[in-house]
């Protein structure tokens, strides 16, 4: 762990869908909420390539006649590689080398690359043959590829109209302010009630598929008794674009926090490891430097007011580890108040928060900002504190008068 003072404040193989089911909505969305300047977009723009660049054939629950459609010299029995799967689909083709095996795969196929390598996990890809397993492995050049889609599985998840805050909508994503105490997605002893739930409802289930039935469209999460801003993907697109900018780090995310004690330096930098516990499988935990578990995260502080015993801190994320903001706080003993795992709050505001029975951690995803996956907007998002830490903050703050 270190705490460091703060120094600063398309593809050759891609071809044409060939699906009934296919359509193209060329009207622009509707938008709610403040779009903030523009950005470069990050859609290829190039023209749609030729049929026969990746020799592809895509047969889905319309039978045979799609294919017909497109190709009107087509004979049934020169295609033996056109194999029923019921209402599922196969993809087939011919693959161009030279990039990672997911990439050329998405490329040729018109799949997104987050489904391309979920269906290679689930042993759906195949090279000359041969079931393909490392979506990181290289694409060879010539290799016939056999894409397997499963049907579309009914959403696990059911719709609930469960009411929500919506910052911003548009026919591709969602940015929602969640309230502390609402499960993202349903998980073991959390079935019903969640987000998903409601966005199910809220959306008429049009969520993106790339999360499965349990998780549709869910790109990131924060905690159950986190508040603040989500941005939730509705079409496959949007999630894919989305989760490129979350891996590389692209994305402003800011998070308000009240915790323990004054910290010092007032601004600064918590770098560590972050994994399981060896000690509580429950909780995270930062490990040592040379541990080979875990993943490396970064947080950024700086203290925005100083309360009696405790501090509200603003923390920047570099990285996006589960309770990243949490465990580094508490690593260097200012753990969040009201955090039932990571720490509990010092005698100087224990009976302040006893008082206003304040029962979750104190922490609000405060700022989101993105560039909009496909129109190539550039969005920024400000959430205000919700009541219960404005009280907190308010009270802790007249204690320190």
């Amino acid at each position: 762990m270190v705490v460091a003072e703060d120094l600063l404040s398309a593809a050759a193989g891609r071809a044409v869908r060939v699906d009934q089911r296919l359509g193209v909505d060329l009207e622009p969305p509707a938008r709610r909420g403040g779009n903030v300047g523009r950005g470069s977009g990050l859609l290829d723009q190039s023209a749609i390539p030729e049929q026969d660049a990746a020799a592809l054939v895509r047969r889905g629950a319309g039978g045979f006649h799609a294919h017909e459609i497109q190709h009107r010299s087509c004979d049934a029995k020169a295609h033996s590689h056109l194999s029923s799967m019921g209402a599922g689909e196969i993809i087939s083709g011919v693959l161009s080398g030279g990039e990672r095996l997911d990439r050329s795969l998405a490329a040729a196929s018109d799949l997104s690359r987050e489904r391309v390598k979920a269906l290679i996990a689930e042993g759906r890809v195949s090279l000359d043959g041969k079931t393909v397993a490392q979506p990181s492995a290289r694409a060879p050049d010539g290799a016939h590829f056999r894409i397997e889609v499963p049907a579309a599985a009914p959403a696990a998840a059911s719709a609930q109209d469960i009411p929500l805050t919506i910052v911003f909508e548009d026919d591709h994503l969602i940015v929602v302010d969640k309230s502390a105490g609402m499960v993202v997605h349903p998980a073991a002893g959390n079935p019903d009630g969640t987000l998903v739930n409601a966005l199910l409802h809220h959306c008429r289930g049009r969520l993106s598929g790339i999360g499965g039935v349990a998780r549709p469209g869910i790109v990131h999460r924060i905690d159950k008794d986190t508040s603040g801003l989500l941005v939730v993907a509705k079409s496959d697109a949007a999630h894919e674009g989305l989760s490129r900018q979350f891996a590389a780090h692209d994305l402003e995310r800011a998070y308000l926090a009240v915790c323990n004690g004054h910290l010092r330096p007032l601004s600064g930098t918590i770098e560590g490891r972050i994994g399981r516990s060896d000690a509580n499988r429950k909780k995270m935990a930062v490990l040592p430097k040379e541990s080979s578990r875990g993943k490396h995260a970064v947080t950024r502080y700086k203290v925005m007011r100083e309360l009696a015993g405790c501090s509200l801190v603003e923390c920047r994320l570099e990285t996006g580890r589960t309770h990243q903001v949490r465990v580094h706080l508490s690593s260097i003993g200012h753990a969040l108040l009201g955090d039932p795992l990571y720490g509990r709050p010092n005698p100087q505001v224990r009976e302040v928060v006893r008082r206003l029975n304040f029962g979750r951690q104190a922490l609000h995803a405060a700022v989101l900002g993105f560039v909009h996956p496909v129109t190539g907007d550039r969005l920024r998002f400000a959430s205000d504190l919700p009541p219960d830490m404005e009280e907190l903050i308010d009270e802790t703050g007249h204690s320190n008068r």
